[in-house]
């Protein structure tokens, strides 16, 4: 199942999508937007251009846990995209997504201000890479 992972913000959106068998998470495009309508279509054609059958959208929850404004503007943005889509629509937090995004790409000698676009990408793989885990761990304990 072909699986898009959105790393939403008001104004960049971080995308990547896992090949078919749901192991591989590869990055796409970092979408600038200027609004939330804009995002909401440019996100619905990638859905399409990528024969996506589910969607994953990245929830900034606080590190508390709880919802801040951005958490409930990305669970809004989900809903939003589902209703567009017709497709299942998930959040999932995204708490260190990130900081880890930008901790592989200073490892592999990318410098963070250079290129937010970036950033946005590999934050997307790391939250598809470990919704995709958690994914396979949920089928393991459901044998």
């Amino acid at each position: 199942m072909r699986i898009l992972a959105v790393d939403w913000g008001e104004r960049r959106i971080g995308l990547a999508v896992c090949d078919p068998s749901g192991t591989l998470a590869s990055p796409l495009a970092t979408l600038v937007v200027r609004s939330s309508t804009e995002a909401l279509a440019r996100v619905a054609a990638i859905v399409v251009e990528q024969e996506a059958e589910r969607i994953v959208v990245g929830l900034p929850l606080l590190l508390s846990g709880e919802r801040g404004e951005a958490a409930l503007a990305a669970e809004a943005f989900a809903a939003q995209l589902a209703e567009r889509t017709g497709l299942a629509v998930e959040t999932y937090d995204e708490r260190l997504t990130s900081a880890l995004g930008e901790r592989l790409l200073r490892e592999s000698g990318t410098r963070r201000r250079r290129d937010k676009a970036q950033l946005d990408q590999s934050a997307a793989v790391t939250l598809l890479d470990s919704y995709l885990m958690w994914l396979a761990h949920r089928r393991e304990d459901s044998r």
